[in-house]
């Protein structure tokens, strides 16, 4: 699971074609038109041709550049005013603790996505096309911590699970089509923008140009999802069972199934997908502690950790995680000011996940750590000199914008995203986040076949 020390420049996911297990070819030599894609793996970054890839095909990085004194100044003053933010928001009447909680967990969760390259899409890609699956290891292992921080959290709001009552926080939302149709498109749309949502916006910090379109095409995206919401609600989740595992057989069997499933996964993809050892990217020789932690792509055990240590955190202290909410709240409120809102939205606000509802100020919590998110990144990307924006072509842009217009509807109707709907229904041990999370693979990898004829056309 730990990819090792690496001389690689920084990507979404890495540059090489590994030799093809078993007698498998890769996708460039399946497909010679696709080796012209993506020569260092940066989405919008260090990729020469801005390929929506979260990842090249083909090729080899050049070394990274020298250590910055700007960049790292810059880093220093934003991780700085991220401090100063949070302590000001502690003593505001109008904020508080949660607010000042949600700023630090985004950025230190921003700062480890950017430094982890902990992108979904990435990570479910190289499964399924390179069968690495170490980095999928990495994302098993943050849902089990997740899942026993979440535990903790639920016993002691709700000793018993079983006696009817769902805990007063987290992601636990309704099983119906539309979870299921959203998971779809969700992942589809991920497969044509390159990402999803939280990976677009730590890529801002990176200088990439087509997350800005794939973030701009999901407003139309959410605005379709409210158009067509009482249609979704009526025949769709209105009567839908709430399942949260706990609820049906306690606690402690519930986390020993959870648990037991993840297990059970990372051993069956480890021993079973995995490709033969020696046959993926190859460690650089080590450098100073400096470089290892700013330069280097961090093992994907130390990211997951940080993301189920604030996962948990903002489960107990602020809200459950998410990086929609405050997105999708925004839309809502043009759109009603556009008059593209329903009179009524039937029961939107009633359901748990990434709400959208009416807010007194654009400066919600989600909001916050949303923002902090980015500076986290930003932060990241300064000190170790990843900032590096490329031109894409007319064809990744067109692929960007259409896919961000699926992750905008998916989210919506899906009531999440990958952070929210995924991490933390299923860190929540609720089945809404696995029926999300398969849907959405089958989303990649329906994308990922779709995605190479347009761009070979």
């Amino acid at each position: 699971m730990d990819r090792g020390p690496s001389t690689e420049t920084p990507s979404a996911c890495r540059s090489t074609i590994p030799p093809a297990p078993s007698g498998r070819a890769s996708n460039a030599q399946r497909s010679p038109a696709l080796a012209q894609y993506g020569r260092t793996g940066g989405h919008g970054m260090n990729d020469s041709s801005g390929a929506p890839n979260g990842g090249a095909l083909t090729g080899s990085a050049p070394p990274p550049p020298a250590w910055s004194a700007g960049g790292l100044a810059l880093a220093g003053i934003l991780a700085a005013a991220t401090v100063a933010a949070a302590w000001h928001l502690h003593g505001h009447e109008a904020f508080g603790r949660e607010s000042s909680i949600a700023v630090l967990a985004g950025f230190i969760l921003g700062l480890a996505l950017q430094r982890g390259r902990y992108c979904y899409f990435c990570i479910i890609r190289e499964a399924i096309e390179e069968r690495d699956v170490r980095a999928l290891l990495g994302l098993i292992a943050s849902l089990a911590a997740g899942t026993v921080g979440a535990a903790v959290v639920f016993d002691a709001w709700i000793p018993d699970a079983t006696a009817g009552h769902l805990p007063p926080a987290g992601n636990i939302g309704p099983v119906g089509w539309p979870l299921a149709l959203g998971g779809l498109l969700f992942g589809l749309g991920m497969a044509f923008s390159g990402s999803c949502i939280s990976a677009h916006l730590y890529r801002l910090a990176e200088g990439s140009l087509l997350s800005p379109l794939a973030l701009a095409g999901a407003v139309p995206g959410f605005m379709a999802g409210f158009a067509c919401w009482n249609f979704v609600y009526l025949y769709g989740y209105h009567g839908a069972p709430v399942i949260w595992l706990p609820a049906i057989a306690g606690f402690a069997p519930a986390l020993a199934l959870q648990l037991g499933i993840l297990a059970l996964s990372a051993w069956w993809l480890w021993h079973y997908w995995h490709r033969p050892a020696g046959a993926g990217e190859e460690a650089g020789p080590g450098g100073s502690w400096a470089h290892r932690l700013w330069r280097e792509r961090w093992p994907a055990g130390w990211t997951a950790l940080v993301v189920a240590l604030v996962t948990t955190v903002m489960l107990l202290r602020a809200e459950p995680i998410g990086v929609t909410s405050a997105l999708g709240t925004q839309v809502r409120a043009a759109a009603s000011v556009l008059g593209l809102l329903p009179e009524r939205l039937e029961g939107l606000d009633s359901f748990r996940g990434c709400g959208t509802s009416p807010r007194d100020t654009w400066l919600s919590v989600n909001a916050l750590f949303v923002l902090a998110l980015v500076a986290g990144a930003a932060t990241a990307s300064a000190a170790g000199g990843h900032f590096r924006p490329q031109v894409p072509p007319a064809a990744h842009i067109v692929s960007a914008l259409a896919g961000g217009v699926l992750l905008g509807f998916g989210a919506m109707i899906a009531l999440g995203c990958t952070v929210g709907r995924l991490s933390g229904g299923v860190t929540a041990l609720s089945l809404c986040g696995w029926i999300f999370a398969a849907t959405m693979v089958a989303g990649i990898a329906t994308g990922l076949r779709l995605r190479r004829v347009w761009w070979r056309g």
